[in-house]
């Protein structure tokens, strides 16, 4: 249910917004949540964007690659919403749950991920701070849910 309402949302969203919403034509920085890593985010027009995330967790990495649509906040100078959607690959070392039993000494994940956040561009610097909320679906190696993917970013913006 909270998935179908989270695309639903999105989706609205995204269709009632007409809104430019670059300010910057890429950003690379640290994303700070449960899953700490390196963000890099390039425009490749004023409302398309890609999304890089190498994350570091469980003695091990986890790539992320996510297609992105940004928009304008009306009446909000310096704030975009966004939503996208794209997949990750995990390798651990030392992966387990503080709630299973099972342990596995090394492990592999993939999947899919969606990313809902609000991002604020700083006008006279060259920074953007955002806060998402991006819940990841597991397929290979682990069939469960990551819905602890909620992450503060900070980027350094280049024209």
């Amino acid at each position: 249910m909270k998935l179908k309402t989270f695309l639903i949302a999105g989706i609205l969203l995204a269709i009632t917004s007409t809104i430019n919403a670059q300010n910057y034509k890429t950003g690379i920085g640290a994303r700070v949540g449960f899953f700490n890593g390196i963000t890099v985010k390039h425009f490749l027009n004023n409302t398309n964007a890609v999304e890089g995330i190498l994350n570091f967790r469980w003695d091990g990495v986890i790539v992320t690659g996510l297609y992105e649509w940004q928009y304008a906040l009306p009446n909000a100078p310096g704030f975009d919403y966004y939503l996208g959607v794209g997949g990750h690959v995990g390798f651990f070392d030392d992966y387990e749950w503080d709630d299973d039993d099972d342990y596995d000494d090394r492990s592999t994940v993939a999947g899919i991920d969606l990313i809902l956040g609000l991002e604020y561009t700083f006008p006279q610097a060259p920074f953007t701070i955002g806060l998402d909320y991006k819940p990841a679906f597991n397929f290979i190696g682990d069939n469960r849910i990551w819905a602890d993917g909620l992450a503060l970013n900070l980027r350094f913006n280049i024209n």
